[in-house]
């Protein structure tokens, strides 16, 4: 099962309805892909398992480091949370 680490998107369960109404149960997958992104503040590359949607909204909101900071800590996963963490620190430190 695919997960993202960042915004915690994971599977889904939807009905297959045919002509006749018949409802058949599938699970459908996230778009997921492990991908290195740029961390600006950081000044290095992070390895994490992203959704598709989710890099779309990370160039939307204006990067990677701006996207993690506003997103919840719930919905993020152990080595993403780290990441958050050390951005953080990072910043406070400036």
């Amino acid at each position: 099962m695919s997960k993202c680490e960042v915004t915690g998107k994971g599977p889904v369960v939807k009905n297959l309805v045919s002509h006749s109404n018949i409802k058949t149960k599938k699970i459908v997958q996230p778009n997921v892909q492990k991908k290195r992104i740029f961390s600006r503040y950081l000044n290095q590359m992070v390895r994490l398992h992203v959704a598709t949607s989710a890099i779309r909204d990370m160039e939307h909101v204006g990067g990677f480091d701006n996207f993690i900071l506003n997103q919840e800590d719930a919905k993020l996963s152990k080595r993403a949370l780290a990441v958050k963490l050390r951005i953080k620190k990072k910043i406070s430190n400036k």
